[in-house]
């Protein structure tokens, strides 16, 4: 969606997220430096940061390498609201959170403003601190120039969400090639849900925190060998910047290395042709056969189980988290056992196994995957 909400046409936003660090700990702002000044230069103009990443230590390094060294004009940040790590747990400490951000940037104004990581464990905080029409307050005093929320949650949420709020602006998505079909993440069933709304998307996790940028063997080999002189990161931008209703495409680089690499292909963006997509599919395919589980989703065992357990969705899960953090584990397993029976539920009764045409030993399966359920 070229040009929409000032955005640009440029399709790499730099997200903050995961800045260059120091032996200590610290972010190295000299390198960051480096990077924004790169990303300008390329065209870019869209910083991606939030009041909790690094302790706000991504909201002052912002400032330091952006907003003290280049005039307002020549970028445009986005910054979020997390009404649920509000430092001290209340309406009022999650409203400071909006002042705070402005003077830790030093933007003077916020060109897009979130409420942050939104899923069904604490949307009840959004609604009953009032954030919703504190945002648009600020909005109304010009401190806001459009805002909308980042989502982590079911297709169902998202569509209760945008009948309620009509006037959300843009949403944030979690959209990547190995996510397209999770029912954990759901990106492609939210990614048209957004569409149908007329609501265009930002992208965040196209390389699922790094892993699509050192994906498992068997992906590797399958993107060398259609172009052994591409990143594997770049595979998994391209498809993710090449999708319609996209406002911009966020990368969380780390590196100077990182943001050339980005910048090498996103400058001139092109989507994946035909023949590229083909080789996504392929990769995909390498995803979906890494299974521990050999579940092939046929959903007999769960036609008569007696406590509801969405079995072959647990085992889905199960199978994704090689190489992921588990904060996004048990976040696909919440969103996959919403209003429905968890592992730990199982009455031992055996149906399943006895529907089972892999003939599974679903019972001790089932009991393997309880440590999900926090």
């Amino acid at each position: 969606m070229s040009g929409y909400l000032d955005a640009g046409d440029f399709k790499l936003g730099f997200g903050l997220m995961r800045l260059p660090k120091n032996p200590d700990g610290s972010i190295d702002v000299p390198q960051t430096a480096q990077m924004a000044d790169k990303f300008i230069a390329a065209g870019g103009t869209y910083f991606d940061t939030a009041f909790v990443y690094d302790g706000g230590a991504s909201e002052a390094a912002f400032k330091a390498a952006v907003a003290d060294r280049y005039p307002r004009g020549a970028y445009t940040v986005a910054t979020k609201l997390n009404a649920f790590m509000a430092p001290e747990k209340n309406e009022q400490s999650a409203k400071q959170e909006f002042y705070t951000s402005l003077e830790r940037t030093g933007a003077g104004y916020f060109d897009y403003y979130l409420l942050h990581a939104i899923q069904r464990s604490n949307i009840r905080l959004y609604d009953d601190y009032g954030i919703w029409d504190f945002v648009k307050e600020q909005k109304a005093k010009g401190l806001i120039r459009h805002w909308g929320f980042s989502f982590h949650a079911d297709p169902a949420l998202l569509e209760a969400l945008l009948a309620a709020h009509p006037d959300a602006e843009f949403v944030q998505l979690q959209i990547n090639y190995a996510d397209w079909e999770n029912p954990g993440v759901a990106s492609r069933r939210n990614w048209e849900i957004c569409k149908a709304h007329g609501k265009p998307v930002i992208i965040m996790e196209p390389v699922k925190g790094g892993i699509l940028a050192e994906p498992i063997p068997a992906v590797k080999d399958i993107l060398n060998a259609a172009n052994p002189d591409a990143s594997c990161a770049s595979w998994a931008l391209r498809f993710a910047a090449g999708l319609d209703n996209i406002m911009v495409t966020l990368s969380g680089m780390s590196s100077l290395a990182q943001m050339e690499d980005n910048l090498s292909f996103m400058t001139d963006f092109r989507p994946l042709s035909d023949a590229e997509q083909a080789v996504i599919q392929k990769a995909q395919q390498a995803l979906d056969a890494d299974k521990s589980i050999p579940c092939t989703a046929c959903h007999y065992c769960t036609k008569g189980c007696p406590m509801g357990i969405p079995i072959p969705e647990i085992f889905n899960v199960e199978n994704r988290k090689k190489g992921s953090p588990r904060f996004r584990t048990v976040r696909e397993y919440t969103i996959v056992t919403q209003d429905k029976g968890k592992a730990g539920d199982c009455i031992q009764c055996g149906q399943c196994e006895s529907a089972c045409p892999q003939h599974l030993p679903i019972i001790q399966l089932l009991r393997q995957c309880r440590e999900l359920e926090e």
